[in-house]
């Protein structure tokens, strides 16, 4: 079953995400995550309109999306994220695809 990071906050310093942000993309794929949305138009219906940054990263089950946030990969480029925005990461497990 698929797990997602769901990302949503507030870029303080674009410059110095932008770094956080061209090396994430290689640091999921070797965990087997892609980003199915990443930035871009959003429309906050409820809830803070300050934290409309907003990243979707699909996994292929729970383990590997989490294994991917504790590796050595990720950990060395999150104070690039820390220091540059204020994001909620949370990670969930999908819906099964089979019919029951």
């Amino acid at each position: 079953m698929p797990a997602y990071f769901v990302v949503r906050g507030v870029i303080h310093d674009r410059t110095a995400f932008q770094d956080y942000a061209a090396r994430s993309p290689a640091v999921l794929a070797s965990f087997g995550g892609r980003h199915i949305a990443r930035g871009g138009k959003t429309i906050v219906f409820e809830g803070a309109a300050d934290r409309a940054h907003v990243v979707v990263a699909e996994f292929p089950d729970f383990d590997a999306a989490e294994r991917c946030y504790r590796s050595d990969a990720y950990q060395s480029i999150l104070p690039l994220r820390r220091d540059s925005a204020t994001l909620e990461f949370v990670l969930v497990d999908g819906v099964s695809s089979e019919k029951k």
